[in-house]
């Protein structure tokens, strides 16, 4: 008689871990909730982002700021706003005080994944104190 029950709260336990397991994409963030760093975010032009991939991937932000040896550096603030995984690759140019470009034998495409709905932070450091100005791209990852 006991053994009812029993079995009836162990079938019941088993069905709720199965459904609330492993397959969950939800990122769970801890943070204060009144921040030390001021952070200085800016409306930019300079980041570029395919079509399909703005519907998925939101830049929240820019902040840049010099280090103490007058390297650009730069903080990207990204937001998936969907509820899966999402891939993409992005690139960061520099570019001189007159505009110039700075040519890097290794400005290639760098992979990066965003679980569903995680908020994430993309950094970059300039190469060069000669650096100034940067244009950040976005885009979906090229599948062959």
């Amino acid at each position: 008689m006991n053994r009812i029950p029993m079995l009836a709260c162990c079938l019941l336990g088993t069905a709720w871990g199965l459904g609330s397991g492993c397959s969950s994409t939800t990122v769970n963030t801890v943070e204060p909730a009144v921040p030390t760093a001021r952070r200085e975010m800016l409306a930019d032009q300079r980041v570029q982002t395919d079509a399909s991939l703005a519907r998925a991937v939101r830049v929240r932000g820019v902040n840049t700021a010099t280090d103490a040896q007058g390297f650009l550096r730069v903080q990207v603030e990204l937001e998936n706003t969907t509820r899966s995984r999402k891939q993409f690759t992005y690139r960061v140019q520099w570019f001189d005080a007159q505009g110039m470009i700075i040519s890097l034998p290794t400005a290639t495409a760098i992979p990066r994944s965003l679980e569903g709905r995680e908020v994430a932070y993309i950094t970059a450091t300039a190469p060069t104190p000669q650096a100034k100005d940067f244009r950040i791209q976005f885009l979906e990852p090229v599948t062959q």
